[in-house]
């Protein structure tokens, strides 16, 4: 029985956590908000085999070092008069690009309740067969995304209304969500960018007026079109039935082997592989009203092949700019 003001001490047996990218690269930062490029195979919150290396965790030790904190071992406690930068969305795992944090509690109000407005919005205007135009106009949070899939999309604009929603599934506590008429209503808006007929892939620029978990992956394998590399979801937005069901079978190159997180060989929704970037986002500052567009370059896997050559046209103007300026000694060899 606890009381009030008692302290629960927990021992647990350590686990080796997978190794995952660290480095945050900073987008746009100001005292009420902070913008991240979010790397793929980082996670953002605690969870199954990552329980320090998340975004959450790199967030906490960034508010110690602004604020001049000594680190002990991320203590919350030390944090406790200094609101930490929080993400007020998520990506999956494998996902990159722009993550949006709050660092007062003001910002972090004011943009769940933009994404609160969003997603009843969507939820009502589907309901109503509004136009994807309408939609777009009435949103608070736009978001927008590159990804490339398999096969070669027919149509250049696909408006996609698949319910989402869980369904038991194995090594997956409270189920998987995939693509399910029992699920709840989903939109989301495909364009094609790229198609590449060498490769029978297409580069898809991708909006979502809703914002269920793995939407983007299970919208676009319903339609026909999975994403490339993606172990989980196949044509029709379900899981793959190819891996064996076989749950408590441990990895031992990443989990300890003396009671850590037991990872079934099932393929889960954490697992990467798959080319999905959160590319921009465009929204009101929540302080400031100002119209803001934040934009995360994407990967070179996701660029159009007229990009990759206008990039490569910048990058040789610069190699110029920097060999005359080397000639003229303004540059150090």
């Amino acid at each position: 029985m606890l009381r009030t003001g008692a302290q629960l001490l927990y021992h647990r047996l350590p686990w080796k956590e997978p190794f995952a990218p660290h480095t945050l690269h900073i987008l746009f930062e100001d005292e009420h908000l902070l913008a991240i490029n979010k790397p793929s195979g980082l996670q953002v919150l605690p969870g199954g085999a990552f329980q320090q290396r998340t975004v959450l965790t790199q967030l906490h030790w960034y508010t110690m070092k602004s604020t001049q904190l000594p680190p002990q071992h991320g203590d919350p406690s030390r944090l406790s008069r200094h609101f930490c930068a929080v993400p007020v969305h998520r990506l999956g795992r494998g996902t990159s690009g722009v993550l949006l944090c709050a660092k007062s509690r003001q910002a972090k109000t004011k943009l769940a309740a933009d994404f609160k407005h969003d997603t009843i919005s969507s939820v009502r205007n589907q309901a109503l067969l509004v136009t994807d135009k309408r939609r777009e106009s009435e949103r608070r949070i736009l978001k927008r995304y590159r990804a490339l899939v398999q096969g070669l999309m027919e149509t250049d604009v696909v408006l996609i209304d698949q319910p989402i929603g869980k369904v038991e599934y194995p090594g997956v506590i409270g189920g998987l969500h995939m693509a399910t008429l029992e699920g709840k209503p989903s939109q989301s808006k495909a364009m094609v960018v790229y198609r590449n007929k060498e490769e029978n892939s297409t580069l898809v620029e991708v909006q979502i007026f809703s914002g269920r978990p793995h939407q983007i992956r299970i919208h676009l394998a319903s339609i026909g079109h999975p994403l490339v590399g993606d172990p989980l979801y196949v044509a029709g937005g379900i899981p793959s039935t190819t891996a064996e069901s076989t749950l408590g079978m441990l990895h031992y190159e990443t989990c300890a082997e003396d009671g850590g997180h037991n990872k079934p060989i099932t393929p889960l929704p954490g697992d990467c592989g798959y080319h999905l970037h959160s590319h921009r986002l465009t929204f009101d500052h929540p302080i400031t009203s100002k119209k803001m567009n934040i934009i995360a370059p994407p990967p070179a896997a996701l660029l159009a092949q007229h990009e990759k050559k206008h990039m490569l046209t910048i990058f040789a103007s610069k190699m110029d700019d920097w060999s005359s300026a080397q000639q003229r000694g303004l540059v150090l060899s």
